[in-house]
Parts: structure tokens; sequence; C-alpha cells
């Protein structure tokens, strides 16, 4: 579903149980800092300069994946979907389709597949029926999410950050909340730490550990990590 962009109230007031939360769990919320600091000013501008390069020198891969799509299926390239983002606001993600075209329409019917149980808000399917033969070669490589590259120039997203969630903040438990202190990541601690099935709860404390721990450093290592891991073939599944 998407969000309600005529109700900012209720915005407003996700932005502020988000804000209360992390009070309570001593979670900083570095990009409301009003010093200059490198998650609130570096951060952004460094990641979206390096997003912006890699767009333009990978443009011959995009463009080859993209005709490989069309190719495969005739269906559309792109797979757009509402993600949830900092203080929890909706923005639309983008990334190559690798599933087949009415993939969202056949989720309910496998959610009692999914490893997280089929109460948990969160999705995954072993060997997903829904995932196209190209598709599962994306998302070995990991090429399937290039075109997030342009959400981190848009600014919704960071390089580095919790992975942002296909459900509503209000789907959330009050403890979840705090990782929504940060602008979501195209990779992250819980992407780079081999353990693809854990659920959400030790997910979001993943996340948590994160942001409190958010430095240069930490991203730099994170980002070399998650270049290996894609080299040695350990994309999503």
């Amino acid at each position: 579903m998407p969000p309600s962009p005529t109700d900012p109230e209720r915005r407003r007031d996700m932005a502020r149980r988000v804000r209360f939360e992390c009070d309570m769990r001593a979670v900083p919320l570095h990009l409301e800092v009003r010093r200059p600091s490198y998650a609130a000013r570096a951060k952004p501008f460094i990641e979206g300069a390096m997003a912006l390069v890699a767009i333009v020198i990978l443009a011959p891969v995009l463009l080859a994946v993209a005709v490989a799509i069309k190719l495969h299926d005739g269906g559309p390239v792109l797979f757009v979907q509402w993600r949830t983002g900092y203080l929890g606001r909706r923005f639309r993600l983008y990334k190559f389709r690798t599933m087949v075209v009415d993939a969202e329409a056949l989720k309910e019917s496998l959610r009692a597949q999914s490893v997280h149980g089929s109460a948990s808000p969160d999705f995954k399917v072993i060997d997903d029926p829904r995932v196209t033969r190209l598709g599962r070669f994306l998302r070995k490589t990991s090429l399937d999410e290039l075109p997030n590259l342009w959400n981190v120039v848009k600014g919704d997203m960071a390089l580095v950050g919790p992975r942002p969630t296909s459900f509503c903040a209000s789907t959330y438990g009050m403890a979840h909340l705090p990782r929504l202190a940060a602008r979501p990541g195209l990779t992250g601690l819980w992407q780079v730490s081999g353990r693809a099935n854990i659920g959400f709860d030790e997910r979001t404390e993943m996340d948590i550990r994160y942001i409190r721990e958010l430095r240069p450093t930490l991203d730099a290592l994170l980002v070399l990590r998650t270049v290996r891991a894609v080299r040695r073939g350990e994309g999503a599944a």
C-alpha cells in the first residue's frame, strides 16, 4: 500500500514515536545534530557523490541488465516498491525486476512458507517460485540492487545503513522503531553478517548497533566487506 502523503500529522506522529523510543534506548539521531558531523553532513554528500559516479561508470552494465530483463519475458525492467525510511517516511525504491510480473499478487499465497513465520512482517521464502531464472542470477550477483544507487543520489537512502522494509513503520513494535533513526542503506551490518535468515528482532538489534557505532571507518569496512561478499557470489538468494 502506498503511504498517505496527504496525512502529514500521521507522519509527524510516527517521527515523534521514533524519537521517543530512540531517547529511551539511547540511540542517537545523527541527522538531527545541528553542529557539523560525519553522519549529518559528510556521509550524505560523500555517499551521494559515490553513488552518482558509480551510476556513470556502471551505465553499460545497467543497460545490459535492462535489455536482458526485457528480452527474458517482455515485462517491466524495474521493480518499484514503497519502502520505509528515515523516521518512518515512505519512499519509492528502485530495483531491477527479478520476479514474475504478478509477484506481489502471489505473495500472500506463500506467506505460510516464510522462514520468519507467517505472523512476522518480514517475508522470505527459500527457493521462492516467483523468482525468474534470470532473476536468480541477478540476485546471486547483487546486480538487481544497482538501481538503489539512484535512491542514494536522491537522498532517500545511504550506501550504508539499515535495509529499508517494505512494510510500514506502523507494523513495527516499539523496540523496532530505533532502526529508523538513520537513512536506510544499500548495504549494512546485517547484509555482511552471513546470517540471511535471522528474524526481524535480531536484525533490528544489529541495525541499532550500527547506528550507535556509526563512523567513517565502520562505513568503509562494511563497503569493503560487501564488495568481497558480492565477488564471492554471496548475494541475496
